[in-house]
This record gives C-alpha cells, structure tokens and sequence, in this order.
C-alpha cells in the first residue's frame, strides 16, 4: 500500500491537539519539499492512500493541487468503536495528557465554545487522570459531529466502510489488507 503521511510530513498530528510536543512544524518550504520527496518515490501506476485531512495541517497548508485531488478522490470509511478509540487517543496523545497546562489551552480552542461548566467537567475528569472518558466526551460533542457534518457535505465515491473491532496493530494490518 502506498500512503502518504501528510501528518508526519508536517510534523502535526491534524487537530486541536495536534502539535507534537517538543517538536516545531517544518516551514512551509520544507513540507512542500518532504511531500514533493514523499511524490517522487511513489509508483504511479498503483494507488495511493492519503487520510482525509483539512486543507491546513496545523500550521501547513495542504498544497492546492495536492488538495484538489484529495477531494476529488474515492474514500474508504474506517470505523472503530469509540471506547477503542479513545483508549488509542489516550496512547498516542500522551504528551499533551502530560501537559496540563497545553491540554487546558487546547481545549479552549475548540470552534464551537463548549462553555465554563464543561470546562470545569474536563478539568475534573483530567484531575481524576480519566483520559479515555475525557477523549469519549470530546469525541461525542465535537469531533464526531463535525465528522457527520463534513460526511454529510461530502459527495465523492465510497469504496466502502471498513470496521474494526479495535485499533491494536493487529486490527490496523487487517484494515489495511482489506
């Protein structure tokens, strides 16, 4: 399978709680020279696999072109339960989780305002170190919404939906075999 990592490529993990601590994001030049590399070494010929991020990676800017043919591609669906889900957020986040005070701020940046009394609610459930009930909460009331809302718009061709019972490797190699 040929995929692109325009996350790694940028050195951002693509949301609110995106940025790698401890690591700054490339300049814009030099993602568009490591995705230009990334190109390059590609077989033209086979397909190519590329997740369905913003236009705006963090700080980087999806290269228009780039772009257009992302949203003119097929999609295949990845679907997992939400308590593996956030249990694999948890594993993959921890630096922020690690970060109180950044994970305070990122919070405050979501689009639509989740409010004072929620706040405090994600606070406690961050004091209590209960990360993967944080992670469901937030997935409920923002991410998978404005999912929905983005799949709802989206008219490109689906290739089809693939769950997986999990996110341990072993799940993710099946999903990709598939």
């Amino acid at each position: 399978m040929q995929v692109i990592d325009l996350e790694g490529l940028a050195g951002h993990r693509g949301s609110l709680f995106g940025g790698i601590m401890g690591q700054a994001q490339p300049s814009q030049k030099m993602f568009e020279s490591r995705l230009l590399a990334a190109l390059d070494a590609l077989d033209p010929e086979r397909p190519v696999v590329v997740e369905a991020e913003s236009s705006k990676i963090g700080d980087r800017m999806t290269p228009p072109a780039l772009w257009s043919q992302m949203v003119a591609a097929p999609r295949i669906e990845l679907a997992a339960p939400r308590d593996r889900r956030a249990r694999y957020l948890v594993a993959t986040y921890g630096d922020i989780i690690r970060d109180r005070p950044a994970l305070d701020e990122a919070l405050t940046r979501l689009p639509v305002y989740p409010g004072r009394k929620r706040l405090e609610d994600w606070a406690q459930l961050a004091d209590a170190g209960q990360f993967e009930t944080l992670a469901e909460a937030l997935m409920e009331l923002h991410y998978d919404p404005a999912y929905e809302r983005s799949s709802r718009k989206d008219t490109r061709p689906r290739l089809g939906r693939i769950d997986l019972p999990d996110l341990t490797p072993a799940d993710q190699a099946r999903a990709a075999d598939e």
